[in-house]
């Protein structure tokens, strides 16, 4: 068996609504939204009384999807800093590939988001 393709990267949030608004303004769809909760729930992820809410974004081309996950029951609860270096074990990065830069940077801005370092250049792609 090989992997058929990568299906989604899971960010659980606290406020549900300012992150889909995120994600919808760099141009992710939302798939669907859903209410989980039950003992299956419970099972599937190894927590107990599990109530949360699934939001599903959709990248443009239909290939990548990012689950956003707020958790009512038991709360969601801070690992680590919140400001950890890039060293630091864990996801560190979810990258995508976008068209005029920093008209996408001027709209997030005017939505409250905030640079937390400088915009770059990575490769010329």
């Amino acid at each position: 068996m090989t992997i058929q393709r990568m299906d989604n990267v899971l960010i659980v949030v606290d406020d549900l609504e300012a992150a889909k608004s995120f994600f919808i303004e760099l141009g992710l769809e939302l798939e669907g939204e859903t209410q989980v909760e039950g003992p299956s729930v419970d099972s599937l992820i190894g927590l107990k009384d599990v109530r949360a809410t699934l939001a599903l974004m959709r990248t443009p081309d239909g290939h990548g999807r990012i689950e956003l996950d707020k958790f009512h029951t038991p709360k969601a609860i801070r690992f680590g800093p919140a400001d950890a270096p890039v060293n630091a074990l864990g996801i560190r990065r979810i990258m995508f590939a976008v068209e005029h830069i920093d008209a996408v940077v001027a709209r997030l801005l005017a939505h409250g988001a905030e640079l937390i370092g400088e915009v770059v250049q990575y490769e010329d792609t």
